[in-house]
This record gives C-alpha cells, sequence and structure tokens, in this order.
C-alpha cells in the first residue's frame, strides 16, 4: 500500500516549496498550468476574431474617414486631416469663423477652407430627423410599453396569449415590417385609407408626403417594438414585492398615486435597459428606410444619417465622407450605451 503522507508531501512539491516545519511556500504557478493559458483555445480565436473583424474594422473607417478616398484604387493615408469632418459641420463652422478671423503676420485675412470645396453637403439636416425619430419612437413606445405592461399585470385572462400578441411583431425584420405598413398607408388599398374614405374624408398620401414621413415610419416602428417594452416593464412589475402595494393601501394611496409613488420609481432599471435597446433600434432604421422607400433617398424629411451614410458611399463613391457619417452614428451609440454600461458597473453588475 502507497504512503499516503508521501502522495501528499508529491502534490505539494508540483507547486509549493515544503518548509523544514512541514508548511509550505507558495512559488506559484507554471505558466503553462494557468487557468487561462490552458482555456486559451476556447477564448482566444473568438477574441481575434472579434477584435479583428469588429475592432480593427471600427478603427479602420476612423482612420479612413481621415481620407479623401472615392472608392477607386486604394486609400492614401500620407495626408490625414478632419476635413471630411468640418464639411460635415460645415454650418455652425463657418459662422464661427466668420465672426473670428485668422490674424497672419499681423494682418486680418478671411480664411478660405479647403472643406468647402467638397461636393458634399452638411448632416445637419439627417442628424436631426435621426433625433427626432429615435427621441419620438423611444418616448412613445416606453410610455405605450408601460400602459400595455399595466393592463397585463392585472391577472387578466387569457393572458399569456395577449403577451404573445404584443410580442410578436418584434420577431419580424424591418424588411417584413416596412413593406406590411407600405402595404398598409397605400393610398388607394391600404386599411389606413379604407377607414379614412369609410368615414367620408379624402384619401390620405402619407408614404410620399413630406409631412408625414418621419411620423409614419415612428408609427411603424412603435408598433413593432411596444411589445417589447411591455415585457421589460411586466418582468420590473412582477418583481416589486407585493407587500409595497399593501402598504401604499393601508397608508389610503389611490391607485394613480401608488403608481406614481411606489412603482414607477422602481421601474427606473427597466426604464434604463428598455431605453438603451430601443434607442440603438432607432438608429438602425436603415433597413426599414430602404424597404419602404425602395432605396437609400427618402427624402429630405425622412433622411437619417443611416441612409445618408449608404447613399454618400454606394450612390455617390464617396467613401471617405460615408465613413465620416459611420463615426459620427457610433459616437451617437457610445453617447447613449456607455452611461448605461458605467451604471452597471457602478451596482456591480458587470
Amino acid at each position: 500500500m502507497r504512503n499516503p503522507i508521501a502522495l501528499l508531501r508529491r502534490r505539494w512539491s508540483d507547486s509549493d516549496d515544503v518548509r523544514t516545519d512541514g508548511g509550505t511556500v507558495d512559488s506559484g504557478q507554471s505558466f503553462w498550468n494557468r487557468d487561462s493559458v490552458r482555456s486559451a483555445p476556447f477564448w482566444l480565436p473568438p477574441f481575434l476574431l472579434v477584435g479583428l473583424f469588429v475592432y480593427g474594422a471600427i478603427l479602420w473607417n476612423i482612420v479612413l474617414s481621415l481620407t479623401d478616398f472615392q472608392g477607386l484604387g486604394s486609400p492614401d493615408y500620407s495626408n490625414l486631416d478632419f476635413e471630411n469632418y468640418l464639411a460635415a459641420l460645415a454650418d455652425p463652422i463657418d459662422g464661427l469663423l466668420s465672426v473670428l478671423p485668422f490674424v497672419n503676420g499681423g494682418a486680418v485675412e478671411a480664411r478660405s477652407p479647403s472643406w468647402a470645396q467638397l461636393s458634399v453637403e452638411p448632416i445637419w439636416n439627417s442628424a436631426w430627423n435621426t433625433v427626432v425619430l429615435m427621441v419620438g419612437f423611444t418616448v412613445v413606445c416606453l410610455a405605450l410599453g408601460l400602459a400595455l405592461a399595466i393592463l397585463v399585470d392585472h391577472k387578466i385572462r387569457y393572458e399569456n396569449t395577449f403577451r404573445t400578441i404584443y410580442l410578436l411583431p418584434m420577431s419580424l425584420s424591418f424588411v417584413v415590417t416596412a413593406k406590411f405598413w407600405l402595404y398598409m398607408y397605400n393610398v388607394e388599398t391600404g386599411l389606413i385609407n379604407v377607414v379614412i374614405t369609410s368615414l367620408g374624408f379624402g384619401a390620405v398620401e402619407i408614404v410620399q408626403n413630406p409631412d408625414l414621413k418621419l411620423p409614419a415610419v415612428a408609427f411603424a416602428l412603435v408598433w413593432q417594438f411596444s411589445g417589447y417594452a411591455m415585457i421589460v416593464y411586466l418582468a420590473g412589475l412582477r418583481a416589486i414585492p407585493t407587500s409595497h402595494f399593501e402598504a401604499a393601501r393601508i397608508d389610503g394611496a389611490s391607485t394613480l398615486r401608488m403608481y406614481r409613488r411606489v412603482v414607477l420609481p422602481q421601474l427606473r432599471t427597466a426604464t434604463v435597459s428598455a431605453l438603451v435597446v430601443l434607442t440603438v433600434f432607432a438608429l438602425k432604421a436603415f433597413d426599414f428606410l430602404f424597404s419602404m422607400y425602395s432605396g437609400y433617398q427618402p427624402g429630405p424629411s425622412a433622411d437619417i444619417l443611416a441612409t445618408r451614410m449608404v447613399r454618400e458611399a454606394y450612390a455617390n463613391q464617396n467613401w471617405a465622407y460615408g465613413s465620416t457619417i459611420a463615426v459620427v452614428l457610433f459616437v451617437m451609440a457610445l453617447f447613449i450605451v456607455t452611461p448605461y454600461i458605467y451604471s452597471q458597473y457602478q451596482r456591480g453588475e458587470l
């Protein structure tokens, strides 16, 4: 029979030094026996792939936006500058330069910026449409989702059926949703105009009306994603202890006051989570607009940064300026996601 004391000392000797009094001194684990090294075949390949095709592509796009690449040949990286960004923000910069002339050798002379020679238009109209769509869609979607969640939370009959019906549109792609609502908005056969004309009013051109294009897009997106907001809020409502509701009722709080003072403050985490997801979806509404308007030219009243980016790159063959707009979109997404990630980190949930 093998001596168990000898086996134990041999096991200690693999990683520890044995002291003269019988104790051990940790000498450190061998490099090749570390968990991170032994598990490298599992985490290293996806780490390299994500680093190359995601973060590497982001960095390359930022560098490309500093060039004058037009889509033919190879980009010239020898003369990097910010002309594309200055052209994208031309209106306020031109106004600033008109009141702050440059001084050269004691003489004041007007500056003729090189970006003024670029045959591009600033992005302010597209950026404004993006912000309007993002804010309007997100606010209405959250409000409707909260209302649906409160109704479903009252233990109504066929609750699972209603939840499935409300959540089902989210399983559809942007392309399917766009084609469905393109039919609904049809001036002759669309359901909306059929109802309007049956009430004695004239048919309304929705898809091609500049004043209704962006609201029509936002309405369709609310229809698709309000079910997601409902599920998030419903999970938050079910997580509130029933003792909070009972205490509010004992104190004589009305239903409206109870939801305003007790329920809504405890739904802050659910609101932030849904807000981040919905705003990112609003930034990625290119598929919807491309499908509804059969291309990337929905018109000035519905042109967002995503459609402008693709149009500059593919239609105008101005890849550098398209990359510039992509960087602007990326920065907008960072402004939305970074505070959420930081708050999650502060709460220890990352």
